[in-house]
């Protein structure tokens, strides 16, 4: 069972920048390698939402709200993803989640969500 835990989150002011990081458990590197790995963001009354994601072969996209500020990228070795999130506007608050989807298997794991407030 893949287990994800973010972290990165955090309070920063328009124009800003983070990076978030997804780090993955109770997997193999190849094993991790064949996930497509997302990013999701739920505001407050929103419906959760994908913005980014990287499918095994390296892949990305990315929805149109964030692309050219944000950029996806994975370390096979560290089992980690990234977020990094450039010129951040206030309507990028949200939690945002981690997602690993594995293909074959069919298989989902999530981790526990981190905060991202951007004042204006």
């Amino acid at each position: 069972q893949v287990q994800l835990v973010e972290s990165g989150g955090g309070l920063v002011q328009a124009g800003g920048s983070l990076r978030l990081s997804c780090t993955a458990s109770g997997t193999s590197f190849s094993s991790f390698s064949a996930n497509a790995m997302g990013w999701y963001r739920q505001a407050p009354g929103k419906q959760r939402e994908l913005i980014a994601a990287i499918t095994s072969d390296g892949s990305t996209n990315y929805a149109d709200s964030v692309k050219g500020r944000l950029t996806i990228s994975r370390d096979i070795f560290k089992k980690t993803v990234y977020l990094q999130m450039d010129s951040l506007k206030p309507e990028d608050t949200a939690v945002y989640y981690c997602n690993a989807h594995h293909p074959r298997l069919g298989t989902d794991a999530w981790g526990q969500g981190t905060q991202v407030t951007v004042s204006s």
